[in-house]
């Protein structure tokens, strides 16, 4: 058998797939329902009345499209990834607690200075889907957009395995494009306006920067 640093990087990429598989998924499953328990707690008691984010011209540029929900919702498979292809247990631990970081700053701003995006002029009753979304997940908790926080975090953490894997620029593009498309599915659905995202993409960008800070660009384990 070759050794590591010799496989392809599909190979390297499936090998951390299933190193600590059973502690990467109980994992990610228990924050997730801490994370939501604790999203919905502040979302129904913000502490004073959520002030009206306003949109702006891009916002007009953005079509509402149902069909974006399936690229909304797909955010938890595309978050999942970072932890999934985590090789050692130290990275592990690095980038849960940095995201635990980045969540606890977005509900602590939500609650402390609640907003909510404008009602949109749509009948939910006519896109199912979006109307059970909507009737889970308010208006509040609007910005920063955690929602694009998560996607973008989870993007600079994928750009940083796919460069220890040495995987081909075609597969980190194809990282970019998912979460672009699911950044422009916030928006698409009318879950959030572009001041919203913005200020998402920008909190995970800084969280993205700050987690990485001297971690080492390869993997020991994988060229031995």
């Amino acid at each position: 058998m070759p050794p590591p640093s010799d496989r392809p990087w599909h190979r390297l990429l499936l090998r951390r797939f299933v190193t600590l598989w059973y502690l990467k998924a109980f994992g990610t499953m228990s924050f997730m329902v801490l994370f939501f328990m604790a999203y919905f707690w502040v979302l129904h008691n913000p502490q004073k009345t959520p002030l009206m984010v306003p949109t702006v011209w891009v916002d007009d540029l953005v079509a509402f499209v149902p069909a974006a929900f399936y690229a909304y919702v797909s955010l938890w498979v595309y978050v999942s990834l970072p932890s999934a292809l985590l090789l050692q247990l130290r990275e592990l631990l690095r980038y849960g607690l940095w995201t635990a970081a980045m969540c606890l700053l977005c509900l602590a701003l939500f609650w402390v200075f609640p907003t909510q995006t404008p009602v949109p002029d749509i009948d939910w009753a006519n896109h199912p889907q979006l109307a059970f979304m909507k009737g889970l997940d308010a208006s509040g908790n609007a910005l920063p957009s955690l929602h694009v926080a998560s996607a973008v975090y989870s993007a600079v953490w994928l750009r940083h395995i796919l460069r220890q894997v040495r995987a081909p620029a075609w597969v980190g593009w194809l990282s970019a494009l998912q979460c672009a498309v699911i950044v422009w599915s916030t928006m698409a659905v009318r879950q959030h306006v572009f001041l919203d995202v913005l200020a998402g993409a920008v909190v995970g960008t800084v969280f993205g920067w700050l987690s990485l800070r001297g971690a080492p660009p390869d993997d020991p384990r994988e060229h031995t």
